[in-house]
C-alpha cells in the first residue's frame, strides 16, 4: 500500500480540506467513477481491470467516487464485510493504491452512514476517503465534493419501503443552509483556475433519474455565480456530457461502475447533450494550467468520447 504523506487535512469554513500536489510539471491527473459496489458484479471487476490499465497510462493520481458506492443498502456497519468484497478486493490494480475521494449516494444513505463516513474504515484500507462535503487542493484545480442527497425532497417525502440513515442531516433546512453557505464561501474565496463540483445527483441528465429539480434550484445559480468550469456526477448508471446554455459549466455524468440502464433515455430532452452512453464505464480528466482533457471509457477500455477545454481569461471556450 503506498504512502499517503502528501496529503494535509485542515479547515476551511466547515468544509474539510485535502492537499493533493501536482506531478513535477505541474499537471494533475484522475479517474472518476460511480455507482460501482456490488461485489464485482454487473460488469463492476472489468471496470475496475480497465480504469487500472488506464490508470497507470495516465499516471493517475487519485481516484474521485460520485457515490452509490456500496450496494444495495450500503454499510451495516464499520466491519460490514461489504466493504472489502466491494472495495478492496475489486480495485486491485497498482496504479489503483491512490487515494480515492467519496461522496455518499442515495443508497449509501440508506444504511449505516456513519460507518461509511468513519476513519476507522481506513485502518482496513487506507485509500478510502469519504466524508459528507469537503474540498480537495490540486494547486491548478479545486474539487469541491457536495452531498446531494440531502437535497432531494422524495427521499424525506416518500422513501417507500427504504430507510435513510439522516443522522447529522437533520434539521434538513438548516444543514443545507449551512452547506449552501459553506460552499459558497469556499468558490469565492479560491484562486484555482479549474473549480470542479461533484456530487452524486445530476443537474442535467437525460438518463434513467433525470435532472435533480432541487439541485437546478437551489445549487446550479450558485455555481453559475462563481464560475465553476464542471459539475461531474453519478445516479445514473451512464456516461454523458452537457453544455449549458446559460453558463461555462459542463455537465459530466460518471455513473457507470457497475449496473447500467440500456436504453433508459430521455429523448425528449437532448439540448445541450454532445454525448451519452447508456452502458458501463468511467472517465479521466487529465489538467493543465490552461487545458483539461476528458475521456470516457467503456467496460473494454474502448475510448468512447474524448473533450479538450481551454481557460483563457477565466472562461471556457
Amino acid at each position: 500500500m503506498a504512502c499517503f504523506h502528501a496529503y494535509v487535512l485542515c479547515a476551511l469554513a466547515e468544509l474539510q480540506r485535502f492537499e493533493q500536489p501536482t506531478k513535477e510539471d505541474g499537471s494533475i491527473s484522475f479517474l472518476v467513477v460511480g455507482d460501482w459496489g456490488r461485489k464485482g458484479n454487473y460488469n463492476q471487476s472489468n471496470v475496475a481491470f480497465q480504469m487500472g490499465r488506464i490508470g497507470e497510462e495516465l499516471s493517475i493520481d487519485f481516484v474521485v467516487s460520485t457515490g452509490d458506492n456500496f450496494y444495495e443498502d450500503g454499510l451495516r456497519s464499520i466491519n460490514d464485510p461489504v466493504f472489502e468484497k466491494s472495495f478492496s478486493k475489486i480495485y486491485t490494480a497498482k496504479s489503483l493504491q491512490k487515494q480515492w475521494y467519496s461522496v455518499l449516494g442515495n443508497h449509501d444513505y440508506r444504511g449505516n452512514v456513519k460507518a461509511q463516513l468513519s476513519p476507522n474504515v481506513r485502518n482496513i484500507d487506507s485509500r478510502w476517503i469519504c466524508l459528507r462535503s469537503f474540498i480537495l487542493n490540486a494547486e491548478i484545480v479545486e474539487l469541491f465534493f457536495i452531498d446531494t442527497t440531502p437535497f432531494v425532497d422524495k427521499y424525506f417525502l416518500k422513501p417507500k419501503h427504504h430507510h435513510y440513515d439522516w443522522r447529522g442531516v437533520m434539521p434538513r433546512q438548516h444543514y443545507l443552509s449551512s452547506l449552501l453557505k459553506d460552499l459558497e464561501s469556499a468558490l469565492q474565496d479560491s484562486t484555482a483556475n479549474w473549480k470542479i463540483v461533484v456530487g452524486h445527483h445530476p443537474i442535467r441528465s437525460i438518463g434513467h433519474h433525470g435532472e435533480t429539480k432541487e439541485l437546478k434550484k437551489q445549487l446550479l445559480p450558485l455555481l453559475e455565480a462563481n464560475n465553476v468550469e464542471m459539475y461531474i456526477n453519478g445516479h445514473d448508471h451512464c456516461l454523458e456530457h452537457i453544455t449549458s446554455s446559460t453558463s461555462q459549466i459542463q455537465f459530466f455524468t460518471s455513473g457507470g461502475g457497475s449496473k447500467a440502464w440500456k436504453g433508459d433515455i430521455d429523448q425528449l430532452n437532448k439540448r445541450g447533450v454532445k454525448f451519452y452512453y447508456d452502458g458501463q464505464g468511467f472517465m479521466s480528466l487529465e489538467l493543465r494550467q490552461t487545458h483539461v482533457k476528458i475521456v470516457f471509457y467503456d467496460v473494454f477500455g474502448k475510448v468512447l468520447y474524448n473533450l479538450n477545454l481551454f481557460k483563457q481569461l477565466n472562461s471556457v471556450i
